[in-house]
């Protein structure tokens, strides 16, 4: 009978730690991460470049070297899509030294099927977006972008292993092209961790 209640007893301290552990990793599934302060980048954000949305040029991301970059997965038919007048608010007012990048992703429930020229469209036409939008990529899974390999891979970037789990995932890269913050779809740019992120 001892026997016995000891080890139900065992299995129940086992069954609130997995408990536990569960609601621990849901916590930190909707928190901003931010880079330790011990972090070692491996290479840089400015080691990369997109074709702009048009294809016409190519975006080499040492231009942005001295602003801080909020890189965005975005998608034209995903409930986070609203988030781009949101964003265009923010380009609009900080712009001069904090880039937006939407870089459409067709990797959440096929949530981004269309072209670049009807992409194009629907974010002009719904949200006047003039934040620099370029070329839709892929960003989690075997054909993942190089650039979303670095942003999502600590032996690249030097600390964050979370690749976007949704559309309107967003890191932040400081002024050096280091990577700084990740934060998941639900944050917007009034989030007091976002702006503490990139400094307003």
């Amino acid at each position: 009978m001892k026997k016995t209640l000891i080890l139900a007893a065992a299995a129940v301290v086992t069954l609130i730690g997995a408990m536990s552990f569960v609601a621990l990793n849901n916590v930190l599934s909707e928190t901003a991460l931010s880079r330790p302060a011990s972090a070692v980048a491996k290479g840089s954000f400015y080691d990369y470049s997109l074709k702009s949305l048009d294809g016409k040029k190519t975006i080499d991301f040492s231009r942005y070297k001295g602003k801080k970059v909020v890189v965005l997965n975005v998608a034209s038919k995903c409930g986070f899509t609203p988030q781009y007048a949101d964003w265009q608010a923010f380009h609009k007012k900080y712009g001069d030294k904090i880039v937006v990048l939407g870089i459409p992703a067709n990797n959440f429930r096929s949530q981004e099927p269309g072209t670049s020229e009807e992409i194009a469209e629907f974010c002009q036409k719904n949200y006047g977006v003039t934040f620099q939008m370029l070329e839709k990529v892929s960003v989690v899974g075997e054909d993942q972008h190089p650039l979303y390999q670095w942003l999502s891979h600590k032996d690249l970037n030097g600390w964050n292993d979370s690749a976007p789990t949704w559309n309107f995932c967003k890191y932040v890269v400081n002024e050096k092209g280091e990577l700084t913050n990740f934060f998941n779809s639900k944050v917007t740019p009034d989030n007091e961790e976002f702006k503490k992120a990139v400094g307003i």
